[in-house]
């Protein structure tokens, strides 16, 4: 671990024997090891102002187990249901779609769940990813406030996403799958996909939402470089898909449509599978090594966090970054405002209904209980195409239901506003997706500045901006503009949702 200059090598030594016979130790209920040692960072720094802009972590304190943020919560999630039958799911319901080893992952209840050593020596290309102190940020803004991002740009595909598309292309490997299909929105899930098959010798083929397939060409590109097949979606590939474009040729497509397809595919080839980049359990659970790394970061420079904002479409990098201090928040260890920021244009948790729909539009996925403006939802092409969804992971919206987290909705422009001030003072381009956390994360850096309130902010920053500079062209030449919630769409959507379902 690198540490501040300020805490001092004999500090050092002895943080890092510390943080060494805690990993993994923290449990609910109890202020445990965890406690212990930020106190003790805190002890070494408080004397001297933080001045570190770049935390890191040594190979050696990688974490090398997941979290399960269902064994912790005072109330179970709702179970998944069969779309036919509409009774909880089985283990076997699953398996045309998902090799075994993610199927007990998704239903499983236990706290943690060790990281297979090939994919931590994967993880380990990139991994630990650097949590930095946005100080050039805090002195335009002119606010008290402290301002840190977990940056997962790092990674080979640019985001968040290898951190599961890894182990799901190990899994299905170990199990002898050929194939996996998949839908990306902006491409960032796509690409990681493709990246991860081409690990481990898997074929991968992907349907990229319309919208985006035509706004971001270098992630189709990417994705091929890496030996995937890339569809537009709507494509004329799958029945669906055909239905669709002959009812309306110039559909822009959506993320529940892309599933739909490449769900399709899998049914009908038995040497296929699915994988999905978000919503699901084991999706989430493979990103908390994301929060599980920026504990330990926080605690060498002794901060705690006021307020973590984290962009959510289905949530995943959300879900990967909050709940792990979600975990501490209900042992006692902290109390930290947790706030998932989404598209005006798409604001599934903050206009949604928390009811059972199908995570895609064909209605050919299990029955999840989720934030949802309807699986018929095609929500406008915002250049955010990774948020473009219309329901909510379900262990999210369970969350969110059980008052553990908050959520605001926030126009495109203003968060590139806000991305662009970060650009020009931090120096990386973000993708647009997290520029909703940016967004959020200047609001209250703002309100700080009118309050004197110096607290400090954690922000999920999934990924770069690289492949997105149509997007930034846009604003800059002032052609870009807010979508708004269409109520009268959202409204059309909401009457097909299953209404005899709770």
């Amino acid at each position: 671990m690198l540490l501040s200059p300020s805490v001092g090598d004999a500090s050092h030594s002895q943080l890092a024997a510390l943080q060494g016979t805690c990993h993994g130790r923290v449990k609910t209920g109890k202020k445990t090891c965890y406690n212990k040692f930020i106190t003790q960072a805190r002890a070494h720094t408080r004397t001297t102002p933080n001045l570190q802009v770049k935390i890191m972590l040594d190979d050696k304190d990688i974490p090398s187990r997941w979290y399960n943020l269902i064994a912790d919560l005072p109330e179970p999630p709702p179970p998944a249901l069969h779309p036919q039958t509409r009774l909880p799911l089985q283990a076997e319901d699953l398996m045309p779609l998902f090799p075994k080893g993610l199927i007990m992952q998704e239903a499983s209840q236990e706290r943690y769940i060790d990281i297979p050593e090939e994919v931590l020596q994967v993880y380990k290309s990139w991994r630990a990813t650097p949590l930095f102190r946005a100080m050039r940020l805090e002195k335009a803004l002119g606010t008290p406030a402290r301002i840190y991002y977990k940056y997962e740009g790092a990674s080979p595909a640019g985001s968040h996403k290898p951190n599961t598309a890894v182990p799901q292309a190990w899994y299905n490997a170990q199990e002898g799958v050929s194939k996996l299909v998949t839908e990306t929105g902006a491409g960032q899930w796509g690409s990681a996909l493709a990246f991860a098959c081409s690990l481990f010798d898997l074929e991968c083929e992907v349907w990229q939402v319309r919208a985006s397939y035509d706004q971001k060409p270098y992630r189709k590109m990417m994705m091929e470089t890496w030996g995937a097949k890339v569809h537009p979606s709507p494509s004329d590939s799958t029945k669906l898909g055909c239905a669709i474009l002959n009812k309306d040729p110039d559909c822009p497509g959506s993320l529940g449509i892309a599933i739909s397809e490449a769900v399709e595919m899998a049914l009908s080839n038995s040497d296929t599978k699915y994988s999905l980049g978000s919503v699901l359990n084991h999706v989430l659970l493979h990103q908390t090594i994301i929060g599980e790394e920026c504990l330990k970061q926080m605690a060498i420079v002794g901060e705690t966090p006021d307020v973590i904002t984290g962009c959510t479409g289905g949530g995943s990098n959300f879900a990967g970054l909050a709940f792990p201090f979600i975990r501490e928040k209900l042992a006692g260890n902290m109390n930290p405002i947790i706030r998932a920021v989404e598209p005006a244009a798409c604001p599934s948790l903050t206009k949604g209904v928390y009811v059972y729909d199908y995570a895609d539009t064909a209605g050919m996925t299990p029955l999840l209980k989720m934030h949802s403006l309807g699986h018929d939802f095609i929500p406008d092409p915002i250049h955010a195409g990774g948020l473009r969804y219309h329901g909510m992971a379900p262990l999210i919206s369970h969350v969110y239901n059980l008052g553990l987290m908050e959520a605001v909705a926030i126009p495109q422009i203003e968060c590139f506003q806000g991305a662009v001030k970060f650009a020009r003072t931090e120096g990386l381009i973000p993708a647009p997706e997290p520029t909703h956390a940016i967004a959020a994360a200047i609001r209250e850096a703002l309100q700080c500045k009118e309050t004197g309130e110096a607290k400090v902010i954690l922000i999920a920053l999934c990924g770069h901006g690289h492949f997105d500079l149509s997007s930034y062209e846009k604003y800059l030449k002032g052609q870009m503009v807010d979508l708004e919630y269409p109520d009268e769409k959202i409204k059309a959507a909401m009457a097909k949702i299953p209404s005899f379902l709770p």
